[in-house]
């Protein structure tokens, strides 16, 4: 505004830059609150009437016909921001209640249980909403310490739905049934009941029971065609713990196909689990080359295992530089050395529970 009204104070009327004077009220709205854009909107139309007798046109058709432009404009703006606000207010909405229920849904994993540490990090690739299909639990059972990590076919509401109805079967027969093999067929038979069509879930379920005197027994995974989590021993080997072999997801299992088998995995203390998605080890930088996870093990080393995963993530967007196409969850699994220093974290907890 300021630099049409100069332009047309030194270059006279002829130039005919005036009805530009409009252009203030337009952007103005564009980013501005409702009382902004008619601040500047009757800035607009005051300068437009000075000009305009400046130059001598008050009154006549030229000078009128600016000062309805600029008026129009100022006007649509006006209306542009009250609805704009209102679409900011409705999206706010949306998020809020996004967030509610993906709080509901994963809710927080106790961070210990014995000697065991738990570490998770989850990134939806709708960003907007915050909320998406995959899937993490931990359940402290009498039968020992149950996790499922996991991957709804599709995306939106309705995979978020497929997602609470294996949280809510997990929860309950994680901490009911004697085995993993008898908890994967309550979530095969809850499944049955929700899914339509050829609808899955890949997933893949772990078992940790402490012995007496502090030594593990291992892991038992049960694994319905998930990713294999990533293993990384003390001594610094890395490898997947693949399942003896390929099994169809949940959701599938019960059309006359074998179930998966439960296989052992050794855990000790200094070992560490690395659970994730596909939309970790699928996400591809710009040459469309795949997340080396296992060559990224290094970067579990922090002792604190929130800190660990932070890094893995903040490598994972360094590696794609765009946003993910895919959600993507993580959730490390530590057994802590007992001669091993407490983080803070573990320190603060031990003082909360006096």
């Amino acid at each position: 505004m300021a630099v049409v009204g100069a332009v047309d104070m030194t270059g006279g009327p002829g130039i005919g830059l005036l009805p530009m004077m409009a252009l203030g009220p337009a952007f103005a709205g564009l980013s501005g609150g409702k009382r902004r854009t008619a601040l500047v909107g009757a800035l607009a139309l005051a300068l437009s009437i000075a000009l305009s007798a400046y130059n001598g046109q008050l009154g006549e058709r030229r000078g009128n016909a600016t000062l309805i432009s600029v008026a129009g404009v100022s006007v649509a703006a006006l209306l542009a921001t009250a609805m704009r606000q209102k679409r900011e207010a409705e999206l706010a909405n949306v998020r809020s209640i996004a967030e509610a229920a993906q709080r509901v849904l994963l809710r927080p994993v106790p961070r210990s249980a014995g000697r065991l540490r738990v570490a998770v990090s989850y990134t939806s690739a709708v960003a907007e909403a915050r909320i998406g299909g995959d899937l993490y639990e931990v359940v402290t059972s009498p039968h020992g310490v149950r996790i499922i990590v996991g991957d709804v076919q599709g995306k939106g509401l309705e995979a978020v739905e497929t997602a609470a109805v294996v949280l809510g079967a997990f929860r309950e027969a994680a901490y009911d049934e004697p085995d993993l093999l008898a908890v994967g067929d309550r979530l095969e038979r809850a499944l049955d009941r929700h899914l339509l069509g050829e609808k899955f879930v890949t997933a893949v379920m772990v078992e940790v029971r402490e012995a007496a005197g502090g030594r593990g027994e291992g892991a038992t995974l049960l694994n319905f065609g998930h990713p294999a989590p990533l293993a990384v021993r003390s001594d610094g080997s890395v490898q997947f713990a693949e399942p003896p072999e390929r099994c169809l997801p949940l959701g599938l299992g019960l059309h006359g196909s074998e179930p998966p088998r439960p296989h052992q995995v050794p855990f000790a203390p200094g070992d560490q689990l690395l659970f994730y998605t596909d939309g970790v080890t699928e996400a591809r930088d710009a040459d469309n080359h795949f997340y080396p996870l296992d060559q990224r093990a290094h970067l579990l080393k922090d002792s604190d295992p929130d800190g660990a995963l932070e890094a893995v993530r903040q490598d994972i967007e360094e590696h794609v530089r765009s946003p993910l196409h895919d959600d993507a969850a993580m959730l490390l699994l530590r057994y802590r050395d007992v001669a091993g220093p407490r983080t803070e974290r573990e320190e603060a907890e031990a003082t909360a529970r006096g």
